[in-house]
């Protein structure tokens, strides 16, 4: 494991566990944080709301564009017919279909796929493999831009660096700002990209401190605790 190794430690002790860094600070010191030198590791960030996930009111979720992407390649299917099928197509879209798709997905099983987006007119067709969609996080929904009449531009977002959150059941986001490679300034400027979106969904019903704790970390590093003061006051 990589906790119980030599470069973890090293990462560990570049820390201070009891410092909340700035977000300038933080950035700059997350790259210097990797351990693996096989692949260039993810760079995810952690933020604890003061929400209740428990109440419909209080679901913050939706997608935010990160000005650099994330670094990742996305592979988007697209639930059209005619015109819009032929749209996705020349946007990128990996797979469109109709009732070819949802049957492969139905009957094979077959979710190799990252992001689906789908025409309002095929919500009713796609209903078939909610079950299957639902769970994984890949149902297409309008809250996130992803049921629209205007696929070739959702499929150039979600290819381009679009990233969907949803608060967990803990009343944390959990969302990737790209790459180690990215280097500090590119990194700080998708991680703000991504605090401002959700200082911005803060439901009207959430009381007290809405903004509660910020980390970011490498895939196999140690987290970084941020200074949350600089968000304020909106973040309260």
């Amino acid at each position: 494991m990589a906790k119980d190794g030599k470069k973890y430690i090293a990462a560990l002790k570049q820390v201070d566990r009891e410092k909340r860094y700035s977000l300038q600070e933080g950035f700059e010191l997350v790259p210097k944080l990797k351990i693996s030198t096989k692949f260039d590791e993810s760079v995810d960030m952690a933020v604890r709301l003061g929400v209740d996930p428990k109440h419909a009111d209080q679901m913050v979720r939706g997608a935010v564009n990160l000005p650099h992407g994330t670094g990742k390649t996305v592979r988007v299917i697209v639930f059209a017919k005619g015109d819009k099928a032929k749209e996705a197509q020349d946007a990128g879209a990996n797979v469109v279909g109709a009732e070819d798709l949802v049957a492969k997905i139905q009957t094979e099983n077959w979710l190799e796929f990252d992001a689906a987006v789908a025409t309002p007119d095929m919500m009713g067709l796609i209903g078939r493999i909610a079950r299957i969609l639902g769970p994984r996080g890949l149902m297409p929904n309008p809250k996130v831009g992803t049921v629209t009449t205007d696929v070739a531009r959702a499929v150039r977002e979600l290819k381009g660096g679009r990233v969907e959150f949803r608060v967990e059941k803990s009343g944390i986001v959990h969302a990737p700002i790209g790459k180690v490679s990215f280097g500090s300034q590119k990194l700080q400027e998708n991680g703000r990209a991504l605090l401002e979106l959700l200082i911005k969904l803060k439901p009207s019903s959430a009381k007290g401190q809405y903004v509660k704790s910020i980390t970011v970390s490498t895939t196999m590093g140690p987290g970084i605790k941020l200074d949350i003061n600089e968000l304020q006051p909106t973040a309260k």
